[in-house]
Parts: C-alpha cells; sequence; structure tokens
C-alpha cells in the first residue's frame, strides 16, 4: 500500500502510539455483547503493527493482533479470496481504488464509528458505513534532485519522467495488479491521457527501460537511488508527503522532489469484515482508528494525511509536502466500474 501506503511507517515511526496511549479508551461499537477476548486487524505492508497493537490494545482493553497481507491490491485479493471465513476481524489500507471490490463482493459488514471526524464522512465511500476513511494522500513521481544535478540532466516535472529517452532506464513504477499505490498513479494517468491515450503513454513508458515492481517498499527501498539503499533508479512513484521525509540533517533542505502535476488523490479505508469471529471488537479497533489517539500519528508514522482535520501535522510539511493543486482524479464510481478493463489495458500495453 499501501497502500500504503502508506507508507513510510518502519522507518519514520516516532513512538507517538505507545506514549499516548495512556489507557484513553476508545468508543466502544453497537451491538448486544460487548467486545471482549483478541481482535485481528489485517493491513498493507506499510503500517506500524507492534506499535499500533501495543497502544490499541491498551485504548479499547482488547488483545489487538495486526498482520501484514502484502501492499493494498494485494489485502483486497485476500479479503476477497477468504469472504465467508475473513482472516481477520477488520482491516486497513484498501484505498479507493479497489474499494468497490469490498462493497459490490459484501467483504464488509456497515459499521459508522461513533464520533467519526467529519473529514471521514466527506471522504466516505458510500452511505452505507460499508468503509471508514482513515487516511489520505497524492500517489505521483518523485525524483532525486542532486542525482540529476549531479550527472548533468535537467531534471524532469512532470509525466515525461517515464517516456523521454534522456531518462531512459532511470525509473522504477509499481505493479497496479497487485499495489493500490500503483493502481492510484495508473488512474492519475488514465485521467491525465483519457481512456484512449493512457495505453499509448504506458507503451512508452515500458520502452524506455523503466522497471515495475510489486509493491512500494521493493520500488523506494529497493530501487530508488534516495531509499537508503543501492538503488540504481532517481525516478520512482510514491507521494507527494515523500520529500519530508528526506531531509538533510539540518532539516533546512529536502533531498528529493514531488512532480505534482502526476500526482493523483488516494484515500484509505478501515472496515469490519462480514463474518468476523469477533464483530464488536471489530468495531471497536475501528473507532480507534480514526480516534485523536490513533490521528494524531498518522503523518509521523505512515506520511499520510490524518481523516480529523485539527490531528497533528508536522508545520514544515506546508513548505516539503504541499498538497497537489490540481490532481489528477476520477470518480470513485467510474474507478469501480472501468477499473478490470484499465488493468487489462495496461497489462497488455507494458507487456508486464
Amino acid at each position: 500500500m499501501r497502500s500504503h501506503a502508506r507508507t513510510f511507517a518502519v522507518l519514520a515511526l516516532t513512538g507517538a502510539l505507545a506514549l499516548t496511549a495512556a489507557g484513553c479508551a476508545a468508543s466502544g461499537g453497537s451491538g448486544e455483547k460487548a467486545a471482549s477476548g483478541e481482535v485481528t486487524l489485517v493491513v498493507h505492508s506499510s503500517f506500524p503493527n507492534k506499535e499500533f497493537a501495543k497502544a490499541a490494545s491498551k485504548a479499547t482493553g482488547l488483545k489487538v493482533k495486526v498482520v501484514s497481507a502484502g501492499d493494498g491490491g494485494e489485502l483486497t485479493n485476500k479479503l476477497v479470496l477468504t469472504k465467508g471465513a475473513p482472516i481477520a476481524d477488520a482491516f486497513f489500507g484498501v484505498d479507493q481504488i479497489f474499494a468497490s471490490r469490498l462493497i459490490d463482493g459484501g467483504i464488509t459488514e456497515a459499521y459508522t464509528p461513533k464520533g467519526l471526524p467529519e473529514g471521514a464522512k466527506q471522504l466516505a465511500a458510500d452511505d452505507r458505513g460499508s468503509l471508514t476513511a482513515v487516511d489520505y494522500g497524492a500517489t505521483c513521481l518523485n525524483i532525486d534532485t542532486g542525482w540529476f544535478a549531479k550527472h548533468g540532466i535537467a531534471a524532469p516535472t512532470g509525466y515525461d519522467a517515464l517516456t523521454d529517452a534522456k531518462y531512459k532506464d532511470l525509473a522504477v513504477v509499481l505493479d497496479p495488479t497487485a499495489s493500490s499505490t500503483g493502481g492510484s498513479f495508473l488512474v492519475g494517468t488514465v485521467a491525465k491521457f483519457g481512456e484512449n491515450g493512457f495505453a499509448d503513454y504506458w507503451k512508452r513508458v515500458a520502452k524506455n527501460g523503466t522497471r515495475v515492481e510489486q509493491g512500494w517498499t521493493e520500488a523506494y527501498n529497493g530501487q530508488f537511488t534516495q531509499g537508503g539503499g543501492t538503488g540504481t533508479r532517481p525516478i520512482v512513484v510514491s507521494y507527494a508527503t515523500s520529500p519530508a521525509w528526506t531531509l538533510t540533517k539540518d532539516g533546512s533542505a529536502t533531498t528529493t522532489a514531488a512532480l505534482l502535476d502526476t500526482c493523483s488523490n488516494q484515500v484509505e479505508y478501515a472496515g469490519v469484515l462480514k463474518g468476523a469471529a469477533n464483530p464488536e471488537g471489530a468495531k471497536k479497533v475501528v473507532d480507534y482508528l480514526v480516534s485523536r489517539e490513533f490521528q494524531d500519528t498518522i503523518a509521523d508514522s505512515m506520511y499520510m494525511f490524518p481523516v480529523d482535520a485539527g490531528a497533528n501535522v508536522p508545520a514544515d510539511w506546508t513548505k516539503f509536502a504541499p498538497k497537489p493543486a490540481k490532481p489528477n482524479d476520477l470518480p470513485a464510481a467510474e474507478i469501480g466500474a472501468k477499473r478490470e478493463s484499465w488493468l487489462k489495458t495496461w497489462s497488455t500495453a507494458t507487456g508486464w
């Protein structure tokens, strides 16, 4: 994921979850019996599992177990394939690209948390409470600005970063069939180039030596030159907030840049799984995900924006992680209706 995406939880976690969980219980869900015992939350691979489990357990009075299920697309597939015998009680990390698969497939139990932030209501996936919005951000191309300066190559500014011959073999993208981040970026290209033009764009992307990875972690940490490893590609699909993570030691500047003209908005959802062994416990976990206590940690732990407008967001994000002014977005209903067709077109165009 991640999202997510998505997405720097393991690397950037501040420990705020453990410190702020001072026994403040999240509001309980409705139902005939009180939540008790163990409750399992399944998440995408970029989530602070241990820290959340500890904090949520203390806040809810339950034994909260957190398990990972790959990127957002992989998580969605597993939830769909285990319908009727869910692998957890609740989930987090499916975004609007794949949300309709859960809603149309009857995978979730409708539930609206008490005290739901207004921001979450505005980002609702439907009017039945099938999913609960927890955070949001924008996927887009990121570049290593220092790499281009060092090599005397003009830095790209838009979608041409993946197709211009001078950037051949320099980019890594994400497989939209497996990654929700990659799916969001694909939808952005459909919005930008149109249904009759995005396939041609992706053909040129594939011919330009672009590498494709299954998930964000493999792409950013493994292939990107600023990922902290031995990566050799200075262009990567990531987030508009990513440059706020790659700051210089004194925090006065960032070593990367997000190409805001290539951004597409992304919303990450949580929900109660139909057939859950502990549905009341699942509701309490979803309550906790939108509580101020957890919302205050989202920016620092996952580099996404919390749906609670009053929750903590670093002051320097205004400078280093500005939101895109004109994101390349499409209506959720259109995404749900045409997603599978777009994915097939993408696969045919790229040969990946």
